[in-house]
């Protein structure tokens, strides 16, 4: 009697475990990831601050980092005189273009009257060759200041854009975080020389994570952009957590099945990526956890 009630027991577990293995398969498998963003230095020079670690949570806009800027300094300081002296050059030729066109007046109208006079034959071929010799230095003389001019504004032009390019270096020498993010990790210290494009640090906005997870060719028909799928992860200790998930993007080129993923079709040697964004209000997903996903049939409409 006790060996027949231990059989009747032995099948019904086997009965629940077979009943727990014919339960809904995924449709898709895949990993979590996010959008890295590595912050570099734009400037080269001494690091004066950087007291970023890992796992701090920064807001975009903040000033993380800061360059040493002594020589940028010195160098805005010495092109803001060029520019003084450069500026002055330009008012001294402006100066002299004056009184030379006053000059070129006078000589033009004494030539005009040499000429009447010449005319009446009451001033000398030598008179009127000297007035009007008087006129063409005049005239060349103003060519050449109005060529100096140029060449003063020029370099008054020229000295402002050092000038900019200095005030550009100096903004970006203070390394903005350019996204929300937690830090990921850090590459440099403090006291640290850096060269423009140095890594700095890294940082990704885990407020929600991407499934890229991958589908066979006759399961594309079910899924669509914005539509509403189910993420499965596991929580330990035997426990799964499900989570809602929006298709965000769909590959329109197949691909070979990656190592580590398995699909629902195993036959299938080509595969579509796809991104389903999940949001992760309590951190509980992290990078590269592996995740599955149930896809949500719509309702069928009422008759």
């Amino acid at each position: 009697m006790d060996s027949r009630t231990n059989v009747i027991a032995l099948a019904a577990v086997l009965f629940a475990l077979g009943a727990c293995a014919k339960g809904p398969t995924p449709d898709a498998y895949g990993n979590f990831e996010a959008t890295e963003v590595v912050v570099s230095a734009q400037t080269p020079g001494q690091l004066l601050s950087f007291g970023l670690t890992e796992g701090d949570t920064i807001a975009s806009g903040t000033v993380v980092a800061l360059v040493d800027t002594t020589q940028l300094a010195l160098q805005t300081e010495q092109l803001a005189a060029q520019r003084e002296a450069s500026a002055a050059q330009v008012h001294q030729v402006a100066d002299q273009l004056s009184a030379l066109q006053a000059q070129l007046e006078i000589a033009q109208r004494t030539y005009e009257r040499t000429q009447r006079l010449f005319a009446e034959h009451a001033a000398t071929a030598q008179q009127r060759d000297q007035d009007e010799r008087e006129v063409r230095v005049l005239t060349a003389q103003i060519q050449a200041a109005n060529a100096q001019q140029r060449g003063a504004g020029h370099d008054v032009a020229a000295v402002a854009a050092q000038a900019a390019q200095v005030r550009d270096r100096i903004d970006k020498s203070r390394v903005t975080n350019p996204v929300r993010g937690t830090v990921l990790a850090t590459y440099a210290r403090a006291g640290e020389f850096v060269q423009a494009g140095t890594p700095l640090y890294k940082v990704a906005d885990l407020d929600s994570l991407d499934l890229r997870a991958y589908l066979s060719e006759p399961q594309l028909s079910s899924i669509k952009l914005g539509q509403t799928v189910r993420v499965h992860v596991d929580t330990g200790h035997d426990r799964r957590a499900t989570l809602p998930g929006i298709v965000t993007w769909i590959s329109s080129t197949a691909e070979f099945t990656p190592t580590p993923v398995q699909t629902r079709d195993e036959r299938a040697d080509l595969v579509y990526a796809i991104k389903v964004r999940v949001p992760n209000a309590n951190g509980v997903l992290k990078i590269g956890m592996p995740a599955d996903l149930t896809v949500v049939a719509p309702a069928a409409p009422r008759s």
